[in-house]
């Protein structure tokens, strides 16, 4: 189904019956030998079977030959729908551009893969689409697109199916080109410039640093990379951002809690509970050797410095958690910056935003309280931004915070929020409003819901929540990321920790490893035959399986397209799914190494691109996702 912008809609992909794993150790060597030779020149054969010799990899600027192939992706097929029909507009007299819906977007072009293979390579409903709107009889419409497809240079045929479909089929040497592509594109095969020239806040996780990382945070930390990653490959300028909340009441009870352990005293009755705090206290003490005699002459002094060295000291233990769980922030924003005026005794972030706010309109005072009228913007309540006594809210906060980002020149601001978190939607788009902002595009929130893992243990340093650490210990950091990602943020999740250990075909990030562990073997193994890839016959690769497996290459560029636009990297582990589903059944039935004295042939050195190409596109939506594409396994 083709995605189109501002559809959240989790779409179900369809099962497979099964799942090919090793036939035996001996005829798949994931452990085998060393790793292949570097690619050496190869050869294409251009139509009438022209030999065109070029080598790999050269960046000399030579012209390619004239004779080269032909490759129609889904993503030029839906170009070249567009320009078909915008052309059969044209000359039937319509409004074309001036007409809204009239107007034909790539979108609107997109192909669909047919159920039944017989039935082509890909299946369009344009002219279904745009037939009432033209007054057209749709098969007719159809036959006007059917006379201009069959002329795009790699379409074998056209046919109209129905009551208006049209099913396209390529020719076996441009849908086989599909290998080249990939693997001479490397890790910029799927990246594309669709969000090209947008600067992206990225705000996930934020937890207090008043404890370590538990289960709810580690899902976030895990969506949030690969949102970000996800934006990236779309063109995206993205800044992954953790706000620290380092000021308020919460630090002044993680302070006192630590200050308590480290001079031996009962802990506070509305103290953090865990045997962390003890050993924060304990390097506490390592810092301040003469903390207890600073307490007897000035309390207040040692509970300063006993909060300030256990903030550091947590804060830091967060940001390795994060690294080793594979998550990159690239700026960690103290709230406390907020609070600090300028160095020439400019007013604080904080105090200035109010102003700002007043300049917009959206200010205005009752009961001594500074307000912001946020009703104006959809919210449920006017907010309150600073208390008759002089105080600021959590809201003001929010609004200088909001306020930073736009001053550092972000077009759009996403906050992930938990689950608990519903309550911040209306204000933080208030806000946005309050700013001048457009709430539709420059500002979105994402709500996570809650995550179950069955068989975690309780933390015993943090007393009643699942840590980061102890997940990374006992599953490591390729599963969760996988499993993690791989539903809509939006959906409950309870998840089973065995499974993910689990090293068998129902376990998909180990299906998709091991698909990955398998190409690499395939070219261990090609190598040692004397197999490369110095020649490329796309025209050869007509098996069933082979053609599946091309049209699964050609889908990525849109995936991950998709993904973006809707920020759903689930659709990229999904997709890994069926293609290495896809792959696996290729493997069993075609051969990279000829059999008994069979010859080397250059259906052998072909096939050696295709499976050098499904590995890389494996390990390319692999590493959107934050996951690790091991060569062995």
């Amino acid at each position: 189904m083709p995605l189109e912008p501002g559809h959240s809609a989790f779409v179900t992909l369809r099962k497979r019956k099964t799942r090919a794993l090793p036939r035996n150790p001996a005829e798949d060597p994931i452990c085998a030998a060393p790793g292949a030779k570097p690619p050496e020149p190869y050869l294409l054969r251009g139509r009438g079977g022209a030999r065109i010799e070029e080598a790999a990899g050269a960046g000399d600027g030579r012209r390619r030959n004239e004779l080269e192939l032909t490759l129609v992706t889904p993503q030029e097929l839906a170009a070249h729908l567009a320009r078909i029909l915008t052309e059969i507009i044209a000359r039937r007299g319509g409004a074309g551009a001036d007409d809204p819906a009239l107007v034909v977007t790539e979108a609107d072009a997109a192909p669909e893969r047919p159920k039944n293979r017989e039935h082509g390579d890909w299946a369009s409903n344009l002219a279904m689409k745009f037939a009432k709107r033209l007054g057209a009889n749709p098969r007719e419409l159809a036959g006007e697109i059917v006379e201009g497809i069959e002329q795009v240079e790699g379409v074998a045929k056209a046919e109209i199916a129905g009551p208006g479909f049209i099913n396209i089929t390529l020719d076996a040497a441009s849908a086989g080109e599909t290998a080249r592509r990939v693997v001479e594109q490397g890790e910029a095969y799927g990246r594309g410039d669709a969000l090209a020239g947008q600067r992206i806040n990225l705000e996930f996780v934020s937890a207090n640093p008043t404890g370590p990382l538990h289960l709810g945070h580690t899902r976030w930390a895990a969506l949030g990379d690969s949102i970000s990653r996800v934006l990236r490959a779309a063109g995206a300028e993205v800044t992954n951002e953790y706000y620290i909340n380092d000021a308020g009441a919460q630090m002044n009870k993680f302070g006192r809690s630590v200050l308590a352990a480290a001079l031996g005293e009962p802990a506070p009755e509305d103290g953090y509970p865990g045997e962390y705090i003890g050993e924060l206290a304990g390097k506490v003490l390592e810092q301040i050797p003469d903390l207890a005699e600073i307490a007897a002459e000035d309390r207040d002094r040692a509970l300063e410095l006993a909060q300030e060295a256990a903030y550091r000291r947590q804060l830091a233990e967060i940001k390795d958690s994060l690294e080793r769980f594979n998550v990159h922030f690239d700026v960690y924003f103290s709230e406390r910056t907020l609070h600090t005026p300028g160095e020439h005794g400019e007013p604080s972030p904080i105090a200035g935003a109010v102003d700002r706010l007043r300049e917009q309109g959206h200010v205005f005072e009752d009961d001594g309280a500074i307000w912001v009228r946020t009703t104006d913007f959809g919210d449920d309540k006017d907010r309150v931004f600073t208390r008759g006594n002089g105080v600021y809210t959590y809201f003001a906060a929010d609004a200088a915070y909001y306020l930073s980002k736009k001053d550092r020149g972000f077009g759009e601001k996403i906050y992930l929020l938990g689950a608990d978190h519903h309550g911040y939607v209306g204000r933080l788009t208030a806000i946005a409003g309050a700013a001048g902002d457009d709430t539709e595009k420059d500002i979105t929130a994402l709500i996570g819901q809650l995550v179950n893992l069955n068989g975690a243990r309780l933390s015993k340093r943090a007393g009643n929540i699942v840590e980061l650490d102890d997940l990374l210990e006992w599953l490591g950091s390729d599963a969760l990321r996988y499993w993690l990602a791989r539903y809509p943020a939006d959906s409950p999740l309870s998840l089973d920790g065995e499974k993910l250990r689990s090293r068998t075909n129902d376990n998909p990030v180990f299906y998709v490893q091991y698909a990955h562990a398998r190409t690499c073997a395939v070219d261990r193994n090609a190598a040692a035959a004397g197999i490369d890839r110095s020649a490329f016959e796309p025209g050869l690769l007509t098996h069933e399986t082979e053609t599946e497996l091309l049209g699964k290459l050609q889908q990525y560029p849109g995936i991950v397209a998709g993904a973006a636009e809707l920020r759903e990297p689930h659709r990229i582990a999904r997709y890994l799914e069926e293609l290495a589903a896809d792959y696996h059944r290729w493997y069993d039935s075609c051969r990279v190494i000829p059999q008994g004295d069979e010859p080397v042939s250059d259906l052998h050195r072909t096939r050696l691109w295709l499976n050098d190409a499904a590995g890389q596109v494996i390990r390319n939506g692999l590493d959107l996702l934050g996951v690790s594409a091991p060569e062995r396994l």
